[in-house]
């Protein structure tokens, strides 16, 4: 079995090989759930990085609309 990594975005584990989506940022490559996902990250890394706003927080968003 794969080694799971996070979805810094929403929070779920993921098998990096079956990811929906990855992006790299600063030499590091990221894995991500759904599309959704991974544009919310694409748009402020930062956020995400820091702990401001992933880790499991959809913050506003329902869990579905990162599903697009």
């Amino acid at each position: 079995m794969a080694e799971l990594v996070k979805d810094l975005v929403c929070g779920m584990e993921i098998d990096p090989a079956t990811a929906a989506a990855t992006f790299e940022y600063q030499g590091v490559m990221y894995y991500f759930c759904a599309i959704g996902c991974k544009d919310a990250f694409e748009a402020d890394p930062e956020k995400y990085l820091s702990g401001g706003g992933g880790g499991g927080s959809m913050g506003k968003k329902r869990w579905w609309e990162f599903w697009k």
